[in-house]
């Protein structure tokens, strides 16, 4: 039977990852704090002072800033406060519901934003919800057999980090996660409908530590199975806790 190996948040959309041992999922929502913010670069089409979901383009992510993925990030959700570090950078405390933090939170970032690209220009957050990739709020799962035999394609080690996964699930064979569309799967307390593959993007490419494009994820996806998919999203069906090593099966 599958088994919870790995739970992540990103506090910050494209800006850092956190390890967690636990977490509770609510129906209907992202992994809390998850994605809980985002940062608008300097061409977004959003509304910052009537704020709504948004496609990704609008933000700082990976695959334009290859750099971005190399941070790390801490949240203290009791005061709000994220702690960021990257191997390039001293780290960086700052509480983004504070715009008076905004100047030097961007100032921090800025090295790792190439300069004919797009600039970073401020927070941004939806009530209520993550802002995922997708228009429903989702939770990704990744199966470890699966990015095991990416590696493998590529030819060299490959970080879990790249995959950017709330869930990573253990004892599964190599895509097993693709035969869930349309069905629930129980993880936990909680389960999970799962709603359809994950297409990949040029941020899967960046080393997680050092922010440096070494490793052709496409590539290897598209040459060894004809596509760009890895992993699947899901909805949370039924509110439930989920912890490490906690068993996971199809309904």
């Amino acid at each position: 039977m599958a088994r919870v190996a790995a739970l992540w948040r990103h506090p910050i959309k494209s800006h850092g990852r956190e390890a967690l041992s636990e977490v509770t999922l609510t129906t209907g929502q992202t992994m809390p704090w998850d994605r809980h913010w985002a940062v608008m670069h300097d061409a977004a089409q959003v509304d910052h002072d009537n704020p709504a979901w948004a496609i990704c383009r609008n933000f700082m992510i990976g695959a334009a800033t290859p750099g971005l993925a190399g941070i790390w990030a801490e949240l203290d959700e009791g005061t709000g406060t994220v702690t960021l570090t990257h191997a390039d950078l001293v780290s960086h405390v700052f509480q983004p519901d504070n715009p008076d933090d905004w100047p030097g939170f961007l100032m921090w970032v800025l090295p790792l934003c190439p300069a004919d690209k797009r600039q970073p220009k401020g927070i941004y957050k939806v009530a209520g919800r993550g802002i995922t990739d997708t228009p429903e709020p989702t939770i990704s799962i990744m199966n470890t057999a699966s990015h095991t035999a990416v590696a493998a394609q590529v030819g060299q080690p490959l970080e879990q980090e790249r995959w950017r996964g709330n869930i990573w699930l253990d004892d599964l064979s190599a895509w097993d996660e693709f035969d869930w569309i349309g069905k629930t799967i129980r993880i936990g307390e909680a389960e999970l409908s799962v709603t359809e593959p994950i297409q990949r993007c040029m941020h899967t490419t960046a080393n997680p530590h050092t922010g440096q494009r070494d490793a052709d994820t496409l590539g290897a996806l598209r040459s060894g199975w004809d596509n760009q998919n890895f992993g699947v999203y899901a909805v949370v069906a039924k509110t439930g806790k989920i912890a490490m090593n906690d068993t996971a099966e199809v309904l």
